[in-house]
């Protein structure tokens, strides 16, 4: 079970209101679980049901199986259950979803790779019961295989239950926007958008193939039972438009709406923009603590366009917030005034803590000062990029920092830099190895693992370009700057590990060498290549061992908690907002310029085409734009964090 969850504040009164009622709005029957986990275990338990139905019935089961991340989590309880509890696969008929049009079968890059490897390897179905969409037909005949496809899937009883994952553009296996809903087995373009998706796997886009076979969203639709699973906030926009939206051809999967037995499970992340966990007073009685009613009273300022203070009482009526002052009294007064001031003390120039002054409204503690502080940093850019604003205030401010990067980066190094560090090093007449570091590229294979002496250079470059930046504050590289390259990330790929007791170990080791006051650690789940996911297990995973095995000084540690490059935390989160000068966001822009390697030809920069520092500049001045606009004082930008209660 993961150990990293941010705790619900307020909400929905559990019990208070029935399903039906609080899922209103909800066009498809949704189960929110507490975690992916979780969730995981619940559709497994769906999924052994049906088998354990039919099989006592002496019935064959027909399952379609999607690939990729979303449903590893069911195929490894799904083999926990084969294992433990006798779940036997041995009358079921298994047929996958889509493929890549042309890719071998063993490919790593295949879709159908993830299916063998987690699931059917370890499972007794017998081999000529596994029906897999061939990404190798000629081209000739793909099209009669189509047909032979569909055809054998009715022969074997039709499809009792398909398995499905949420696509981040909202596709139907591989059923892109502007798909007919009447469609069946086929090939298929993938757009530029998928591609990009995948790409990283694939070590460029322009080695991803451009035509998929899929499932057609009339045989996906013919299925008995159709189960969906999505998880992670940065599903959640599209999760929303699925669930609650209209239907919509330039969004596929909003057609799964009209089957009539059909689920979708999600995590709490997911679900965070359905209307029952985002806006949950529209739907049913809550819990008004004082952090709900921040939410509350933010998202009505946005609705109707006024800062906190010019909020009205018949604001609130409109907006369907009479519960809220029911439960809390007159407005002015007890709300807005309330919440101004709320919000009011979050922002603080001394992040480390002012001495000498009374804390009590204060988000960081005034004493020990100076304190001792560790920034843990994902990728070798992470804390300027995310925090670097902070970062430079506390070293300016006389606090003992130092910074923790997790992972080596390497992958995210492209060829030619490596070849213009190497040129560089011979014209300054160092050694000549420009042609052997030339060689080691020539011999990389598309697809496959790069060589480890490659990895080994790339991981140089970026620990050089994080030294630079720190000495830039002014930080002692030979002293403050940590390496820790956890084993998780170094497997040459995109695709990443689970973290360990060795990844643990390493980071207890650290904390332990430090005990640090305040700890800075990346708390996003946003980020599309999932290591940031895996770093503040590792981070957490080490500090509840520290407090399991009754280290004292963990007891007077803070934990704040940035985001990546990819999102902010919203305003009805936010604990702490440090402002920054012009000066200093010049600095911080100037501190990110020093990672070279990931300006400009970065080899997976996402869709978002902002170099770094550009998206850094813009999600701090549009935080500083909302504190303005909700009344607070105008800076030129603000860089936000969470506290993470430990205990």
């Amino acid at each position: 079970m993961s150990n990293y969850k941010l705790h619900a504040n307020g909400g929905l009164i559990k019990g208070a209101e029935p399903l039906d009622i609080i899922s209103r709005f909800e066009r498809i029957p949704t189960h929110v679980a507490q975690s992916s986990d979780e969730g995981a275990d619940y559709v497994a338990r769906q999924i052994s049901d049906i088998i354990r139905t039919k099989s006592a019935n002496n019935e064959n089961c027909v399952l379609a199986l999607t690939s990729g991340k979303s449903p590893v989590g069911v195929y490894r309880e799904l083999v926990r259950m084969h294992k433990e509890e006798g779940l036997s696969f041995a009358h079921c008929d298994i047929f996958t979803i889509f493929e890549f049009y042309p890719i071998p079968v063993g490919a790593r890059q295949s879709y159908n790779h993830t299916l063998w490897v987690e699931l059917l390897n370890h499972i007794d179905v017998a081999p000529e019961r596994i029906h897999y969409i061939d990404g190798l037909q000629p081209a000739d005949t793909v099209s009669a295989y189509c047909r032979e496809y569909e055809a054998l899937i009715k022969k074997r009883g039709g499809i009792d239950l398909l398995l499905l994952g949420v696509g981040l553009d909202g596709q139907v296996g591989i059923n892109e926007a502007g798909t007919y809903p009447t469609t069946r087995t086929r090939v298929v373009a993938l757009s530029n958008a998928s591609r990009k998706v995948v790409a990283n796997s694939f070590y460029g886009f322009e080695n991803v193939p451009t035509r998929a076979i899929t499932m057609g969203i009339g045989t996906i639709m013919s299925a008995k039972r159709l189960l969906t699973v999505g998880w992670g906030e940065e599903k959640s926009t599209i999760v929303a438009r699925i669930i609650e939206g209209a239907e919509d051809s330039t969004l596929p999967a909003t057609y799964l709406q009209e089957h009539p037995n059909i689920e979708i499970t999600v995590d709490e992340g997911a679900a965070s923009q359905l209307t029952r966990v985002n806006t949950p007073w529209l739907v049913g009685s809550c819990d008004w603590t004082d952090r709900f009613i921040r939410k509350a009273v933010l998202w009505l300022c946005q609705q109707v366009s006024k800062p906190i203070l010019k909020l009205t009482y018949q604001d609130y009526i409109d907006h369907y917030l009479g519960q809220l002052i029911d439960a809390v009294g007159i407005t002015y007064d007890k709300i807005n005034i309330k919440v101004f001031n709320d919000l009011q003390h979050t922002i603080s120039g001394w992040p480390g803590g002012k001495p000498g002054v009374d804390d009590a409204t204060r988000p960081a503690r005034s004493y020990p000062f100076p304190k001792r502080i560790v920034i843990f940093s994902p990728h070798p850019d992470d804390d300027v990029i995310s925090m670097g604003g902070t970062f430079l205030r506390l070293i300016d401010q006389g606090h003992d920092v130092h910074v923790a990067y997790e992972t080596s980066g390497n992958i995210a190094v492209h060829d030619d830099v490596v070849l213009q560090t190497i040129d560089t090093a011979r014209e300054c007449g160092f050694a000549d190895e420009y042609e052997k570091v030339s060689e080691i590229i020539r011999s990389k294979r598309k697809g496959e693992v790069e060589p480890v002496e490659l990895r080994r250079l790339k991981g140089s470059i970026r620990r050089a370009e994080a030294k630079a930046a720190c000495r830039s504050y002014g930080l002692n590289d030979n002293t403050n700057v940590h390496f820790l390259n956890l084993p998780f990330y170094e497997t040459g790929s995109v695709k990443k590990g689970e973290v360990g007791q060795e990844d643990i170990d390493i980071v207890k080791r650290l904390l332990r060498e430090i005990q640090p006051d305040q700890i800075y650690a990346a708390g996003d789940l946003s980020d599309p290549h999932g290591t940031h996911r895996v770093c503040i297990e590792a981070v957490l995973g080490a500090l509840y061992q520290i407090i399991n095995e009754g280290d004292q000084w963990i007891r007077n540690c803070d934990m704040w908690l940035y985001r990546g490059a990819w999102q902010e935390w919203d305003l009805d989160m936010v604990d702490m907002a440090v402002p920054l000068s012009p000066e200093e966001v010049i600095k911080k822009r100037h501190a990110i310029y020093r990672h070279l390697s990931q300006k400009d030809i970065v080899p997976f920069p996402g869709d978002d085409k902002r170099e770094f520092w550009q998206r850094a500049e813009d999600r701090t001045q549009a935080t500083a734009m909302l504190y303005d606009k909700l009344g607070m004082a105008e800076y030129q930008a603000i860089e936000v964090f969470v506290r993470y209660n430990l205990f």
